[in-house]
């Protein structure tokens, strides 16, 4: 790949990952994913985070080439899943001279996948300066985001963020690498906010104490670990997590259904009309059975109301609906309007499931639950319009 400079000796060294079908074995990647590494070749050399291990099979080349017969000094590790450090052993291999930079909680996991002896190792500390000549690199810790030993490194010469997981995003970087590159469209934010939702949200407090700890600091350009480096408008990317993580959320309502033989589906058809006929613009309507819970969540974090609804199954609710609440649970989004329906043959165990979903999500229930029995005729939902009334009601106060 031709070389790409980020800034005076800042290389990238990336890949697009198109074969993979699930992030982490569970989110989907329908437009793939980027991993984004990073090497500085300055007096002394520094790589910044790998690849997932053998995602580009010319990585050790194109490290070589770069620093042009020079050693590689320094591997900073700012996070430890392996999808960026999972090259570690072959960096260690091919260049047996070269220190892991990471911090103490770091070391703690590196042990377990990588042992080392003290002297291949360099512990530093919050504040820190690693002096590669013109580039002088410092580290803030950002815990909890999304790992206990998560940390990001700044170079203060250039006030470059070598953020890792932090402003990160789902799918490939199609020629374009830079945010002035590409057109940023609704799917590329979309796709922003579903890593988000995904991977970062349910740690929305720390993000917003790491925010906290760089506030003040000058950014001129962010390199994540995964999608678009942001170089001409940082503000854009760090104004659209802290609007996340601050979980402040735009009108519209998210109805999400589990149906077997079609009421449930009918009475999540008939609420969405009756939120529609009281005024409610934006309604978006999933059946769980069918959309992975990944765009679900993702929406479900856009988007202030959410209703969700189940039939009965085994004494339970349906495994999708279960599935999902699970899902919204690990999130953990804040604030939603929440309303419940549902129908059943015999017991609400649908209903009575999604009680106690909302305690384990967090979530208050907003008015009385909308239930049926047997068929969802017009008759047994004449309660929806009383349903509607103090759902709407709640929703905008």
């Amino acid at each position: 790949m031709k070389s790409i400079l980020i800034k005076e000796r800042i290389h990238y060294l990336g890949v697009n990952d198109r074969k993979k079908h699930l992030f982490e074995n569970n989110w989907p990647l329908p437009y793939g994913v980027a991993y984004n590494s990073y090497l500085i070749a300055d007096e002394k050399t520094a790589l910044v985070d790998t690849l997932e291990y053998g995602s580009r099979p010319d990585y050790m080349d194109s490290i070589r080439t770069i620093l042009n017969g020079k050693p590689l000094d320094y591997l900073i590790v700012n996070h430890m899943e392996p999808d960026h450090s999972s090259m570690i052993g072959e960096i260690i291999r091919n260049f047996p001279g070269v220190r892991i930079v990471a911090n103490d909680k770091t070391k703690k996991i590196l042990d377990h996948y990588y042992p080392m002896s003290d002297e291949q190792f360099l512990q530093i500390a919050e504040g820190d300066v690693l002096d590669l000549g013109y580039h002088k690199l410092t580290f803030v810790m950002i815990p909890w985001v999304h790992w206990p030993e998560t940390m990001v490194t700044y170079d203060t010469t250039d006030q470059v963020l070598f953020s890792c997981d932090a402003f990160g995003a789902f799918g490939t970087l199609d020629g374009g690498i830079f945010d002035d590159e590409v057109e940023f469209d609704s799917v590329k934010e979309s796709e922003m906010r579903r890593y988000y939702s995904n991977i970062v949200g349910k740690w929305s407090g720390m993000v917003q104490k790491a925010f906290a700890k760089l506030s003040g600091v000058p950014v001129s350009v962010i390199c994540p670990s995964h999608g678009l480096i942001w170089r001409k408008d940082p503000a854009k990317v760090l104004g659209l997590y802290d609007r996340w993580s601050k979980q402040i959320a735009e009108d519209g309502v998210v109805i999400v259904y589990s149906s077997m033989y079609g009421n449930t589906e009918y009475m999540a058809d008939h609420i969405a009309r009756e939120l529609s006929e009281r005024g409610i613009r934006k309604i978006q309507v999933f059946d769980a059975s069918k959309t992975h819970p990944s765009f679900i969540l993702n929406e479900i974090w856009n988007y202030k109301g959410l209703i969700l609804g189940s039939c009965a199954y085994n004494g339970d609710m349906h495994p999708t609906m279960s599935t999902l609440t699970h899902e919204i649970a690990m999130s953990a989004p804040a604030g939603k309007v929440l309303g419940i329906f549902g129908s059943s043959s015999w017991n609400g165990a649908g209903v009575k499931a999604l009680k106690t979903a909302a305690e384990k999500m967090k979530l208050n229930v907003v008015c009385d639950p909308l239930e049926i029995l047997g068929v969802a005729e017009a008759e047994k939902l004449t309660p929806a319009a009383a349903f509607a009334d103090a759902y709407v009601a709640a929703y905008r106060n």
